[in-house]
């Protein structure tokens, strides 16, 4: 099997990286990658959202599946195209990767199937806005979403009204996200620990993967402003056998049924952002594609080989891998061990961002220790050297049998990895310990 994964971050690098652990794939390809993934697996420099390059690096390549990891060329109809074309592909059609690309659509639709999620309002105009903000109808606390995507950063929660009106004039007049923002929906602020849930899917069929719980705040403690996530842990200890059925049957099962009557069927990953309320697991918010960086804690400890699970679901045929309890049952007894990511980000994230900082340490992890992956994302090479490009540069991940020894060895290693400004969350995987705080 020929492969090509599309996407430049740590999440792609992951993928690429089980997937190139399996003997079924002859053949590995990931444009556009970056220099830390080209040390590893061959890269191309073809950016996803050029749809004729992709097209033609498919044929040039003779590339059986590509699967799509970053939202964006979901957004931009890259999987309608390359269907179009004849080529198998795993990812959502545009349309139904409105499921992430707008919250109004997302909200929308969990209303007409009965989606347990938070109560809200769609406004297109910024005095409609404020306007339910000021009626008080969600209460003190605010929740401020742009509509489209922001690279996931476009969630306020605003602890009163006068912060929620700020966050509306800044999104609406002043398009801090861009024309994300043009339209923002408005929530009351849900309570309660969140966890992810992901889901491969071929249409009608599915097939669960592990859980995992994100840390998107910069600071420890839940602290500081959104970012992309600076680490994660899975499976979760909130995801019991209980939970996991639940959210399957009021979630997951509706999603895919009422895509699918709707005329979009979906096919992909499917990511379940949930909130644990009082009142039971509620929808915070879909994506279409693995999350970042909960796929890079998910992808080592997935037991069964990806490629056949990818493909099959590309063509529709999941029916012999699709969902039943024993399968579900099967796949936790498996799961016998469990990762902790910590991201590594540079200086000025979630900000402004400096790049060009050197960065060292990479061989040393490799050499002391041999069960510790990093996975690459914001990176650029200078002159031989790998130095710092973007905001999120490295994900560390360490597998263990207990999260105790997950975590220490991760951080161990992230001890050893230097460049000028580098900042981390000294609290990932924390929330694991003790099964209090989650």
């Amino acid at each position: 099997m020929r492969i090509l994964v599309l996407g430049s971050g740590a999440r792609e690098h992951a993928l690429a990286w089980k997937l190139g652990h399996e003997a079924g794939v002859t053949y590995l390809l990931c444009a556009p990658g970056n220099p830390g993934i080209a040390r590893a697996v061959k890269t191309a420099p073809v950016e996803p959202l050029n749809l004729d390059a992709v097209v033609d690096l498919i044929g040039s390549h003779g590339i059986d599946l590509t699967v799509i990891g970053p939202e964006a060329p979901l957004g931009a109809g890259l999987a309608d195209r390359l269907a179009a074309e004849g080529r198998r592909v795993f990812g959502p059609t545009r349309a139904a990767a409105q499921l992430e690309t707008s919250k109004a659509f997302a909200k929308d639709f969990m209303d007409r199937h009965g989606v347990p999620t938070a109560k809200y309002r769609v406004c297109s105009w910024v005095d409609d806005a404020l306007a339910a903000i000021r009626s008080g109808e969600f209460g003190e606390s605010v929740v401020v979403k742009a509509d489209g995507l922001a690279g996931g950063k476009g969630v306020i929660v605003a602890p009163d009204r006068a912060t929620a009106e700020a966050a509306v004039t800044a999104a609406m007049l002043h398009r801090t996200f861009g024309d994300a923002g043009a339209r923002v929906v408005l929530e009351e602020c849900l309570t309660g620990p969140e966890v992810s849930f992901f889901v491969v899917a071929d249409g009608e069929q599915f097939v669960p993967l592990l859980s995992a719980q994100d840390h998107k705040r910069i600071f420890d403690g839940d602290q500081g402003p959104n970012t992309g996530g600076m680490g994660a842990f899975s499976p979760s200890p909130l995801m019991t056998d209980a939970l996991q059925s639940r959210v399957i049957r009021e979630i997951v099962q509706p999603v895919l049924a009422g895509m699918a009557k709707e005329g979009n069927p979906f096919r992909g990953f499917l990511y379940c952002g949930l909130m644990l309320t009082p009142d039971g697991p509620k929808v915070i918010e879909f994506n279409v594609r693995f999350g970042d960086p909960e796929c890079q804690v998910v992808m080592p400890l997935l037991d069964r080989p990806l490629a056949p699970l990818l493909m099959a679901a590309a063509d529709g045929r999941l029916e012999g891998e699709g969902f039943s309890p024993r399968r579900a049952a099967e796949a936790k007894a498996s799961a016998l061990q469990v990762s902790v990511g910590v991201v590594l980000a540079a200086h000025g994230y979630p900000g402004e961002v400096r790049s060009g900082d050197v960065i060292s340490g990479l061989d040393v992890v490799a050499q002391e220790f041999p069960d510790v992956l990093v996975f690459h994302a914001g990176v650029k090479e200078r002159d031989g050297q790998l130095v710092t490009g973007g905001g999120r540069v490295l994900t560390v991940v360490a597998r263990g049998t207990a999260y105790a020894a997950a975590i220490k060895a991760a951080y161990d290693a992230a001890s050893r990895i230097r460049f000028d400004g580098m900042q981390f969350r000294k609290d990932i995987g924390r929330k694991a310990l003790g099964g209090r705080g989650l």
